[in-house]
């Protein structure tokens, strides 16, 4: 918890200081009010007061009470700057974090439990700043003052808010000890739970098609069920604080009256005024004492909590990602999207085998150069390392000669567009998609969008809509078909104008017809252009200036259509269990 208030800016950190200030002046007022409650006690009790005469310290009781209202207002209203100024700040390095990391990092914690962390945990903490500013400082300074207040009155009295204060400390201790382990429970239950609804909400065609309903209906009960029985005795163990608390107010209320009533009755009654006056005031002191306890005990109720959800997001920013890129690029040598692989090896973390090893080709500006092979074969690892989504175990990658880890970030992206396996559209508009992302080459206007929506074979059914490059896009890009959205993905890369395009199986939800077309637009207009393909059809790659079959992580054949047609076994099977000889000779 503290790694996080240390975030705080020099702006809050004055908000804090002046928190505590106003608050010393609230307790102050608050604490100052029991003194007119004496005073007027005694004139009550002397012959010949007139209601002038009460009048006068009850207007500044009423006073006084107003004032500690102002100031109590004043502390929340900067509590609450506070609390908001922090948490937005650990909320934006939280997606930051998140932002840089590779996607094994991503899973080290899950997309459920990030979301979780960056939302229902960041609010518990902003939820305990905002109270702890008024009720943590405010608690101990009442608590504290108002022992000094009683301190000297009497030592029965004293001893008997000694007990109560005891007793509220043991209370409050016996139940934190039960509640403190479940909260971490809780929070790892919420992450269950938004897995869970996060898989049947994406895979709800899959259930419906499969009668899986009731199936799924169970698993989320059971995790709802638990998740609701935890928090039942959480909030049971917690429900015992309020009338705990009662009960040890009213007993020392009615211990200070009772020892009241016997030191009163074996004086005279000239001391019975002033004892009474003093057991009066004391009453009001000890409450404040107990006020003060019950206040902190306020802050019990969320802080062990916040400090669970403090862990879960110092664990986001603590990971530091594996990935780390120059400030700035090194100069280039000659070449405009060269791509080398230089015996690259590459295992992911943990892993006991590397998924590809020895991966050696170049491909020179304006190449196609393809990968094939069967699933699992390292195809998508391969043209991953490139974007470094991960980095190389061994080996090298190079681009324009240089290696790629020299590259900055920007300088990195500037050069390469990825077409992932599944397309992914933004919410928004074609528009916002087509310019999505940071790039100088980004289309300067509507005529470079379209031409880039031509040549991915988009521009027609784009044309077909009312709106055009105006047309929404839902989350997701769900109203929009697989072929579309697969489109849509492509003419998104082709209108950056990469010097190298990579596309991860990324013509597998479009026809021959317009694999074909777009193929053919490619390669007629963006011959300078290097890509990339890996391809599950020999339809796609036929035509490619090289292509790398793929086996177990290892390059079985490489070479061009024909050659591999005749010579290569694996390229063999996988060619004639799709097409026959004749057009796959014609290829």
């Amino acid at each position: 918890m503290l790694k996080l208030l240390r975030k705080a800016n020099t702006k809050e950190r004055i908000g804090i200081i002046l928190s505590i200030l106003f608050i010393m002046v609230q307790v102050w007022l608050e604490l100052k009010i029991p003194d007119y409650l004496a005073d007027i006690t005694t004139r009550l009790q002397t012959p010949g007061t007139t209601v002038s005469d009460i009048f006068s310290p009850g207007s500044i009781m009423v006073t006084l009470s107003l004032l500690s209202l102002v100031a109590s207002i004043i502390v929340g209203f900067i509590a609450s700057k506070v609390a908001a100024g922090v948490t937005q700040r650990i909320r934006g390095q939280v997606f930051n974090s998140v932002m840089d990391y590779t996607p094994g990092e991503i899973k080290q914690f899950s997309i459920p439990s990030l979301i979780t962390r960056t939302t229902n945990d960041i609010t518990q903490i902003q939820l305990v700043i905002a109270v702890g500013l008024q009720v943590v400082i405010k608690g101990p300074i009442t608590a504290i003052w108002a022992i000094t207040k009683i301190a000297d009155k009497n030592w029965q009295w004293t001893a008997a808010t000694g007990v109560a204060v005891l007793a509220l400390l043991v209370m409050l201790s016996t139940i934190l000890v039960f509640v403190q382990p479940k909260f971490g429970r809780i929070q790892s239950l919420t992450d269950r739970l938004n897995s869970l609804t996060r898989e049947n909400l994406q895979g709800i065609r899959v259930v419906r098609a499969y009668n899986a309903e009731g199936y799924q209906n169970g698993k989320s009960l059971d995790a709802n069920e638990e998740l609701t029985n935890v928090n039942l005795f959480t909030s049971r163990m917690l429900a015992i604080m309020n009338p705990g608390m009662s009960i040890i107010s009213s007993g020392l209320a009615l211990s200070v009256y009772w020892i009241g009533a016997h030191l009163i009755d074996a004086v005279g009654l000239e001391e019975r005024i002033t004892l009474f006056s003093d057991m009066v005031v004391f009453s009001s002191y000890a409450f404040q004492v107990v006020l003060g306890f019950m206040l902190m005990t306020i802050v019990f109720l969320i802080l062990p909590r916040a400090l669970v959800s403090a862990k879960r997001i110092n664990e986001v920013l603590e990971l530091d990602s594996t990935i780390k890129f120059a400030r700035e690029s090194e100069q280039s040598a000659n070449g405009k999207g060269t791509v080398s692989f230089k015996n690259v090896t590459f295992a992911y973390p943990n892993a006991s085998e590397p998924v590809i090893k020895d991966i050696n080709f170049t491909a020179n500006a304006g190449d196609t150069v393809a990968f094939i092979g069967s699933t699992g074969s390292g195809k998508s690892t391969i043209i991953g390392l490139i974007p470094r989504f991960y980095d190389v175990t061994e080996g090298q990658i190079l681009i324009d000669g240089q290696d790629i880890k020299s590259y900055s970030h920007q300088d990195l992206n500037e050069k390469i567009a990825y077409i992932p396996q599944n397309p992914f559209l933004f919410s928004g508009t074609i528009r916002s998609n087509m310019n999505f992302g940071h790039s100088s080459n980004l289309p300067e206007d509507d005529s470079e969008i379209y031409k880039a929506l031509e040549l991915a074979e988009a521009k027609e059914f784009v044309l077909g809509k009312e709106d055009q490059l105006e047309s929404r896009v839902a989350q997701a890009g769900s109203n929009f078909s697989g072929g579309q959205k697969q489109r849509l993905s492509i003419a998104r890369a082709i209108a950056r104008k990469a010097e190298i395009l990579i596309f991860d199986d990324s013509f597998s939800a479009l026809d021959y017809k317009t694999d074909r077309k777009l193929r053919h637009n490619l390669s007629e207009q963006m011959a300078d252009t290097t890509k990339l393909i890996v391809a599950q059809r020999i339809s796609t790659i036929m035509d490619a200036d090289q292509i790398l079959v793929l086996e177990e992580g290892r390059v079985v054949g490489q070479g061009t259509h024909k050659e591999l047609l005749e010579s290569n076994q694996v390229y063999q099977e996988i060619a004639y269990s799709q097409l026959s000889k004749e057009e796959l000779n014609n290829g």
